[in-house]
């Protein structure tokens, strides 16, 4: 396994490509450049994005599971990045920027330790992976792009310094009264934010006063992170969503979409042309062994070269598009500019956003954390259902 990764890596590194020189617009989560005078800014918000690929020789997941990913676990570290990027836009907003060598906040630190290979981390792969269990994956399979959201939605029940809301939303169905209802901490979720501070700090080591900063944003909106399972074609994505899908990239709430080809997944976080820019988890570096009171190594947490680039008509159909409101006035915002989507000519809509949940759905307790598992089961075979291919080929 080492000698075929180390030469599939080896390989990989060299295919890296500069930037095309184009004068089409970049776009990257909601940010537009030019690739001919803002190339040194393209790469620099792209380094800033946290990397997640696999690792090896961490703890072994459950005591005596895996201590490496490698081959099965890209599309949790994408999972990994679209939340990650979630976590940041919280906790130090979008213009942020990583600089290599200089002392990070606090509030990074604290990022970057929720995600660390150790099983006590928010959402180290120890915790998804034992986690997807209960989503009926055996740890060391690969997961689709809906069930990476579940789980994702039940370890962000735990993070009670960042407070975040995560709702994803099946059926391709967008319904704002569900949302709203999650999001109003006075339903709810009143007092949460600092009940548990003290296991907040000693998990992830935020710094003092998270709470307080927390509960103060979120006092009558709880951050929003929006996932959104979607299936934009059978076999092949239709050509008919490509202008659509184009189009959530350029929003300012954006925070990208996951999915891949198959058995590769990849993190997308924009577009060029007809090109797709993304992340790839595919490179196995050694474990991250954190110490106390020292820094956290971040480099290998950053993509310091070039990103990588894929006609997006290679792009498999099946995908989870991730958003982030801060407050509800993001949320309303981004309600608006959806609904302007669907009614512009030369693509359909990739959901359907809806003021209240439509009669011919099953109606499902947003905030239920176990699902019934036949329901589960049911939307597993249809959007993860290209995970027995995958399992196939990766023999």
């Amino acid at each position: 396994m080492d000698a075929a990764t180390l030469t599939y890596d080896t390989l990989r590194f060299g295919e890296f490509e500069d930037f095309p020189e184009t004068s089409e617009p970049v776009w990257i989560l909601g940010k537009q450049f030019s690739a001919l005078t803002e190339k040194d800014d393209i790469l620099s918000d792209i380094a800033s994005r946290l990397w997640f690929t696999y690792r090896k020789n961490f703890s072994p997941i459950g005591g005596t599971g895996p201590t490496s990913d490698t081959g099965w676990g890209c599309m949790l570290r994408c999972g990994q990045m679209i939340l990650g990027e979630a976590l940041v836009r919280r906790h130090l907003g979008r213009d942020w920027r990583w600089l290599r060598g200089q002392r990070p906040r606090e509030e990074y630190r604290s990022i970057l330790n929720a995600f660390i290979d150790k099983k006590d981390s928010y959402y180290s792969i120890h915790q998804i992976a034992q986690m997807g269990v209960g989503e009926g994956k055996s740890i060391g399979q690969w997961y689709g792009p809906n069930t990476v959201a579940q789980v994702l939605k039940k370890l962000a029940v735990f993070d009670s310094w960042s407070r975040l809301a995560v709702h994803v939303a099946m059926d391709n169905t967008v319904v704002i009264e569900e949302i709203k209802k999650l999001c109003m901490p006075w339903l709810d979720f009143d007092g949460a934010a600092c009940s548990a501070g003290a296991a907040a700090r000693e998990l992830n080591g935020c710094l003092e006063g998270a709470c307080a900063l927390a509960e103060e944003e979120s006092a009558l909106w709880r951050p929003l992170v929006l996932l959104i399972p979607l299936r934009l074609g059978l076999t092949d994505i239709n050509e008919a969503y490509i202008e659509t899908l184009k189009q959530c990239f350029m929003l300012p709430q954006s925070l990208g979409v996951i999915g891949g080809k198959p058995n590769s997944a990849h993190y997308f976080i924009g577009f060029v042309g007809e090109e797709l820019i993304y992340l790839d988890p595919h490179t196995t570096q050694p474990a991250v062994e954190p110490s106390d009171g020292i820094q956290v190594p971040d480099d290998s947490y950053h993509c310091q070269h070039p990103p990588c680039r894929m006609h997006i008509c290679e792009l498999d159909p099946s995908i989870a598009a991730g958003f982030f409101c801060r407050t509800e006035d993001d949320f309303d915002d981004w309600s608006a500019q959806i609904r302007k989507l669907s009614c512009c000519k030369g693509g359909l809509p990739m959901f359907e956003l809806v003021d209240s949940q439509p009669s011919h759905l099953i109606s499902a307790d947003v905030l239920n954390l176990t699902p019934d598992f036949s329901d589960s089961d049911r939307l597993e075979r249809f959007f993860d259902s290209e995970d027995e291919e995958f399992e196939i080929l990766s023999l």
